[in-house]
């Protein structure tokens, strides 16, 4: 296994208009679409919080997409943290509350 297949963890709020805007499905369908699994969850000071795990490098390439974000969304900050995987997770989801 090379580094770059290494299992990392990504946790991540997305600050901005990232709510009401289809966000959450955006990083799901990403996350899903890399193999990635964890979840994403809207914030009740309107930021949506994610944490992903999987290899550095697709963990990297959503960090990317969910710094553009879906069309009707503007993301106006990522305060993105690495840490070690926890395999705690099966699939990506949306979670509520």
């Amino acid at each position: 296994m090379s580094a770059l297949d290494a299992q990392a963890r990504l946790e991540a709020r997305v600050t901005g208009r990232v709510q009401g805007v289809g966000f959450r499905q955006f990083v799901r369908w990403h996350a899903r679409q890399l193999g990635l699994t964890g979840w994403v969850r809207n914030e009740p000071d309107g930021s949506v919080y994610l944490v992903a795990e999987g290899p550095r490098e697709r963990l990297e390439q959503l960090l990317r997409a969910v710094q553009q974000g879906p069309p009707a969304a503007r993301v106006d900050d990522v305060q993105a943290h690495w840490l070690p995987a926890q395999g705690a997770f099966e699939t990506f989801e949306i979670r509520w509350g």
